[in-house]
């Protein structure tokens, strides 16, 4: 069967800003290693998993504890199992070959100004979420960190702030971060269709971080214009890359590649709550 262009010009919009939430990383961050795992323990229940990370950069080691114990239950794991094999098969025959053809089409130059322009468009899920959870002075920061990135970065292609120390050690936040500072758990793990890892906690954080995001308003309120495709779809282009290599780190190497990237994705989550 013969997809669309406009098929799958929408199924990109409306995958773009979960692509780049519910994963083990954010496009600006060190993704978690490869993991070994032991064998599947029972279903059903909360699940103790030795993560031992093979590092492939210093940043990566730093976040992670070598032989950390991850909980989380896994209620759904036959289902999850499923959708997980779903999602790799899906990974490698569309989304991989279409993230290596927008690597191999935009020079790496741009594909860091095109990252930079979404992640400063981001600037109303960081601020928002650092009042939430009471982070004023981080607010502030961040606020100043936009500013800087607008003005003087043409519109946050370029990234001047990382010359600024304030505003370099400025770590992510999303809606399930603040959740989660709030006292709220993960809750169940789950695995979803083409967006892979995810805690029920994260999941519903999802819909705040969609509401905040600019990239999509234009879709959400304008659904009816061809143009209104346009930054989501790209959104889904310039995250497919970081998101995939992440995956492959987590997998590669695995006893069980399904508890290795549902170990990683949970030891990446807890480590960014801590910071």
């Amino acid at each position: 069967m013969k997809l669309s262009p406009r098929f799958v010009g929408l199924t990109l919009a409306v995958l773009a800003p979960l692509l780049s939430q519910c994963s083990s990383s954010k496009a600006t961050g060190k993704p978690p290693a490869a993991v070994s795992t032991s064998a599947s323990p029972a279903k059903g229940n909360a699940v103790k998993a030795d993560v031992s990370p093979v590092t492939t950069g210093a940043a990566a080691k730093d976040d992670l504890d070598e032989y950390a114990v991850v909980e989380i239950a896994d209620p759904l794991e036959k289902l999850n199992r499923g959708t997980f094999w779903l999602n790799d098969k899906l990974y490698l025959v569309i989304f991989r070959p279409v993230s290596k053809g927008y690597e191999k089409v935009l020079p790496k130059p741009v594909r860091k100004g095109i990252d930079n322009a979404f992640e400063n468009a981001r600037f109303p899920v960081r601020f928002v979420n650092c009042a939430l959870q009471g982070e004023f002075k981080r607010g502030g920061l961040e606020t100043g960190k936009f500013l800087l990135n607008t003005v003087a970065g043409l519109g946050g292609i370029l990234r001047p702030s990382d010359r600024v120390g304030a505003f370099t050690d400025l770590s992510e936040q999303d809606t399930g971060l603040t959740f989660a500072k709030w006292g709220m758990g993960h809750g169940a793990y789950v695995v979803l269709p083409f967006l892979g890892p995810c805690s029920a906690r994260d999941g519903i954080g999802l819909v705040g971080d969609y509401a905040l995001n600019p990239v999509n308003w234009g879709f959400f309120w304008g659904g009816n214009h061809d143009w209104t495709q346009i930054p989501p779809t790209a959104n889904t282009l310039r995250a497919l890359p970081p998101q995939l290599s992440t995956y492959d780190d987590a997998r590669r190497d695995a006893i069980d590649p399904y508890i290795a990237v549902r170990s990683a994705y949970i030891q990446y989550r807890d480590q960014a709550v801590k910071k």
